[in-house]
């Protein structure tokens, strides 16, 4: 093959691509939970008793978010601070103070995203929730209004699975009925965004309710690419 005839080849291959992903009909939107629709922030319950510069100590000392995410994975709280008052005693009423105060690291919803996800599904879309959450405090993430608009939510703590593993992406697909060619998938954290693309999902990196409008816009769903007001007359 002529160099030409590949420069061609390849600019065929290119324009189906753009084609098909114009075409994308989609059905699903999968939101991630956790900075998409509600705010979660596990410095806010230390304010008033630590520095910022303290907090990340700690953090740092008593390795929070891999404690973090055993506990999405299911491990319990109360079992998760033995470990610690064992391996960290003079750390582990620090850490009891996030466990205790977790209500305030949820300050409340993502700017926009009720109303993005009440769009959604006024035009027919079906919201599902993937989330990295403990089972033990999902009730307040339950409570935000946009989750509550979500049809149904795959909670990792429930599961003993947790993103980015493959598996749990699986699990969403058979338990759902979701055909990943049809569904977006938006997270906050990149390795997600990999592993939702890697499991067939249209994946975007999620930065804002409005950079989210746009990239559901590119692939064809017909959301407002500004937020303005409804008419719900």
């Amino acid at each position: 093959m002529t160099s030409r005839e590949t420069s061609r080849t390849t600019a065929r291959e290119a324009t189906r691509d753009t084609t098909e992903e114009a075409t994308t009909v989609i059905d699903t939107v999968v939101y991630d939970l956790g900075n998409v629709l509600v705010h979660w922030d596990p410095r806010l319950p230390y304010e008033g008793h630590l520095t910022p510069e303290e907090v990340d100590r700690l953090f740092d000392e008593i390795d929070f978010f891999a404690l973090n995410h055993r506990q999405d994975l299911g491990e319990p709280w109360p079992v998760l601070l033995e470990e610690v008052a064992r391996t960290h005693p003079h750390r582990v009423e620090d850490l009891r103070r996030y466990v205790d105060g977790y209500a305030l690291a949820l300050p409340g919803p993502v700017e926009g995203s009720q109303e993005l996800a009440r769009e959604l599904k006024d035009l027919g879309l079906r919201l599902v929730g993937l989330t990295n959450w403990s089972a033990e405090t999902f009730h307040l993430a339950d409570a935000i209004p946009a989750v509550q608009l979500l049809d149904d939510v795959l909670v990792s703590g429930r599961v003993g699975l947790a993103k980015p593993d493959p598996r749990i992406f699986r699990l969403l697909v058979e338990s759902y009925g979701v055909d990943p060619a049809r569904a977006v998938f938006t997270d906050d954290m990149e390795a997600n965004v990999v592993a939702g693309r890697a499991a067939g999902f249209h994946a975007q990196l999620f930065t804002s309710t409005a950079g989210l409008r746009h990239d559901l816009a590119a692939l064809g769903v017909p959301v407002r690419t500004t937020a303005q007001p409804q008419d719900r007359s």
